[in-house]
Order: structure tokens, then sequence, then C-alpha cells
């Protein structure tokens, strides 16, 4: 049974969450730049203020609530109340409070919630709002708030992912192969999976596929192209992808997957490789201390790499941001809230609450990402994801939404079972997939 704190870091894994402290990290904003370009007038901030968050309480209480005094202390005028909703069902109540034009001041989510009400033109363009705090974050979370066709972006990002490779040393030696070096391509990841497979002889196995979480993704780290020019028409049915799909269909076949993983998830593949029975563990480097709680062997064991890659050396981040609706009474306050809890003083306090990584460039050349810390897998994450964040992208389209993942990945595990050839099997995922889209 996972520890409370095991549980608790799960929580913000699921939804990417957060005493504020001055950290050195001068020239942050206070708030104030972005709220006087909302309303033009540099005056005094006032009124009531709702933020809106995913399931922080209670692990994050003291965190947030910290911001928020601090913030009202500089802003007296100004009364921030904290809402927190659970994960589950919370893409459908802001669907609703949309519709009832009953949304929160400050909202938190990921591009993928976000989009739907983005592209109805439901929140403030933060290009506009904001633009003299835009340079200071991280170019491609800023951009994850985008939406295809349309002018500007719509959320303050807040803190961020990375994804690590994690492996088991143990089993690495066990199969012949250097365990001071992991794979870091997909042919090093499928090769060294069908080795440790062949000598774990099914009591343990080179990988799990997690194909809902990581397919998509690892299609686009290898350059394949998910949307059109216009972002409405799928378009992954592509030889290469198709050719990396008969990969994972011929892995499946040698055995370098368990048998039952391919309609299994990410939690799935955590717990497998928690039980010493996978090899190799691509995943958020929050993971680790997971791992060490659930099952401190295997994680004396696990050593870290930096994130599979293709030929282009793409790498993905998950993002979670802050968005101001327009139908917010208190643009200008809102604003500048989102701007203050999303500064890099208070995104590298968070870092060193729960392992994430803060959006704001001036923050991840703090030494507590660059060093090598105690030597650590875990300080060693910490310092590989935040190298990764400078060039990451949010790669999977906010249009990848729960409906296509499902008709997408019916049809992949259909080819890993060989009921499907590659081609064809993508070729009714493309179709599948614009019937829903378009």
């Amino acid at each position: 049974m996972p520890s409370s704190r095991g549980t608790r870091l799960a929580s913000v894994a699921i939804a990417l969450g957060v005493l504020t402290t001055a950290c050195g990290l001068g020239g942050s904003t206070d708030g104030n730049s972005a709220a006087q370009q909302s309303n033009g007038s540099g005056g005094p901030l006032k009124g009531t203020v709702t933020f809106e968050t995913l399931q922080l309480k209670p692990t994050f209480t003291k965190y947030i609530e910290g911001v928020i005094a601090s913030y009202e202390k500089k802003h007296p005028d100004v009364d921030v109340k904290w809402v927190d909703v659970p994960f589950a069902g919370a893409q459908e109540k802001m669907t609703a409070n949309a519709v009832a034009g009953t949304l929160p001041d400050v909202v938190n989510l990921n591009p993928q919630f976000a989009q739907a009400l983005e592209a109805k033109g439901l929140f403030v363009d933060m290009d506009t709002a904001a633009k003299d705090i835009k340079g200071d974050y991280v170019p491609g979370a800023w951009d994850a708030f985008t939406v295809p066709g349309m002018k500007g972006s719509f959320g303050i990002p807040w803190y961020l992912t990375s994804e690590v490779t994690m492996y088991n040393k143990d089993l690495f030696e066990k199969a012949g192969l250097d365990p001071a070096k992991p794979p870091a391509t997909f042919e090093e990841l499928l090769a060294s999976g069908a080795e440790l497979s062949a000598k774990g002889k099914g009591s343990s196995y080179g990988l799990h596929p997690a194909l809902e979480n990581r397919f998509i993704t690892d299609l686009a780290k290898q350059g394949v192209p998910l949307l059109d020019e216009s972002g409405k028409k799928w378009t992954f049915n592509t030889p290469e992808a198709a050719a990396y799909l008969g990969e994972l269909a011929d892995a499946y076949k040698k055995g370098v997957f368990p048998k039952d993983s391919i309609t299994q998830d990410h939690t799935k593949s955590t717990e497998a490789y928690q039980a010493g029975r996978i090899g190799v563990l691509p995943s958020g480097p929050n993971f680790l201390t997971i791992i060490k709680e659930n099952a401190p062997k295997v994680a004396e064991q696990t050593g870290v790499g930096p994130q599979i890659t293709g030929a282009s050396g793409a790498t993905n981040m998950s993002v979670m941001g802050l968005l101001v609706p327009k139908s917010s009474k208190n643009q200008a306050a809102a604003i500048s809230f989102a701007s203050y809890m999303a500064n890099a003083e208070n995104q590298l306090a968070f870092s060193k609450i729960v392992t994430v990584l803060p959006s704001v460039s001036k923050a991840l050349k703090d030494p507590y990402f660059t060093a090598a810390g105690d030597g650590s897998a875990e300080a060693q994450a910490r310092k590989i994801s935040a190298e990764q964040i400078a060039k990451g992208q949010n790669l999977v389209p906010v249009q990848y939404d729960e409906r296509v993942t499902k008709a997408v990945i019916g049809k992949v595990q259909l080819a890993l079972q060989g009921k499907l050839s590659p081609q064809k099997a993508l070729d009714e995922a493309v179709e599948a997939a614009n019937a829903i889209t378009g």
C-alpha cells in the first residue's frame, strides 16, 4: 500500500500541485506590472479574487495560504478566496461554470483541460495582458496555452514536469548491460528492453508500454507530425509512425513487454517497476520519491538518465498554468495575483516542497537545479530535468483529449496483438480521431 506522502505526490503527478520565501531571484514580479497592463491605470488594486486549484488541499495548504498572505500584505485592498476542487470531474465542473457564467477569477488548469474553453475565447490573452513578464518564462511553457488558429496565449505557466529515464541497475548488470549507461534513444530503449526480457525469462521484463500515456508523445518526439498546419486534421499515420508501431508489435510478440501490459496505464507500469518486474521506467522525477517509499530496495538500485528522445532531440514537458476568465469582474487584481503566484521566488519555494520544476527561466538557474546536490537519484533527476526543460515543449496537442486517446490506443492495441497491420491501425486511428475532433 502506498504511503500517505507517496499518495500525495501521486496526486501532484496527476494534477501536475502547491511559505513563500525570498530566494535571491531579483526582478520577479509582485503582480503590479501585469495588473497595470490589464487596467492601464497603475492605480491600487482592490476587490475580491477567487482562486481555484486542482486537488492541492490539504497537502499544500500551508504553501498556498502563505503565498496568499504575502500577496495580500503587498496589496491590502485585495482579498483572495482560495477554492480547491478534486481532479476527478474538474473538467466537467469547469465547463458547467463557463456556461453559467460563474468561473472563478483565477483558475488552475493544464492545457488539455483549458483548450475547449480557450477555443471559445473565454480567457484573457496573456500575450497582451501580461506581455511584460512573458520573457521571464520558458518559451515552450508559455506557448503551451496557445490554440491553433487563434492569436495569443491564454495562461501564465505555473509549474512543470519533465520526464527522465529511471532504470534498475541490478537488472541491467544481470542482463550484461552497462549499469552506468541507460538507453537514450528509442532504438536503444527497445534493444536494451529485449536483453532485459531475455534474461528475465518471464519473471521480469525490459519495458512496460503504458500506451495510453506515452504512445502519441513518443511519436511526436520522433518527429511524426500529429496534426496538419491548420491544427484541425490528424496526420500521424505516416510510414515512420507505422514503422515504429511495427517495432512495438515485434517487441510485444517477443516478450519484451508483460503480456497483460498493453491495456494498462502508467500506474501499472510504476507498480511493475516497484516490484522489480521491469527494467526501465520513463517517468516524472516525482515518482522517485514514491518508489523510495514503497520499494526502498528497488530505489537503491535505481539510476536515472535523460528523457528518451528521437533524432531531433525534442523533449516533452507537462504544464500547469493559471488562467483568468474574461468574465472576471476584477481582471486587474486576478492577473496581478496569478503573476505573483507564478513568479520565480514562489515557484522555487514550491519546487523545494515537491519534485516539480518552475516555469520561470531564472528560477531554473538556481543551484538547487544546477548543482549535483547529494548525488542521490533524486538530485540527479532534478538536474537532468531542469536542463531538459529549457528546450522542452508540450508536444501533445491540446486536442488529444480523453476521447481521442481512447480511440487511438484501441487501434494501437490491435496492432500489437497482430489483429491489424501497423499502417492499417494508424489509418483507422487517424480516421477515428478526425471524426471526433472534426
